[in-house]
């Protein structure tokens, strides 16, 4: 069983940055597609962005284009989202997420239906307000 491990969440005011970071102790990410997922109070968990195998193609939430960047540092057997110019409607819950099989180097990934991700975080909360 693979287990994931988000950091860096915190409180910001609006316009501020965050670096999220997701490992997996005993697990090597870089044979892992990894999605970062969200969920707001009394809404439902969303998908925000992911990066296929090793260093595969990424995909972004149009809520967030422009603003936030997954990355993999495989050196550091890490993946990144670095989110800037955040605002109230960035706050929640932050998850990451890891698959194996479908998102190749080669497969664009996504992040629905959420049933394709099979292993899961226990999150990290991002705060945004003034």
């Amino acid at each position: 069983q693979l287990q994931l491990v988000e950091s860096g969440g915190d409180s910001v005011q609006p316009g501020g940055s965050l670096r999220l970071s997701c490992v997996a102790p005993g697990g090597i990410l870089a044979h892992y597609a990894i999605g970062w997922f969200r969920q707001a109070p009394g809404k439902e968990r969303e998908g925000v962005s992911c990066i296929g195998t090793t260093s595969g193609r990424t995909n972004y939430a149009d809520s967030v284009k422009g603003r936030f960047t997954i990355s993999r540092d495989n050196a550091k057997n890490t993946v990144y989202l670095q989110m800037s110019s955040l605002t109230p409607e960035d706050t929640g819950v932050y998850y990451c997420a890891a698959e194996a099989l479908i998102f190749t180097t080669q497969v664009q990934c996504r992040m629905e239906p959420q049933s394709l991700w099979t292993y899961w975080g226990q999150g990290t909360q991002v705060t945004v307000s003034s």
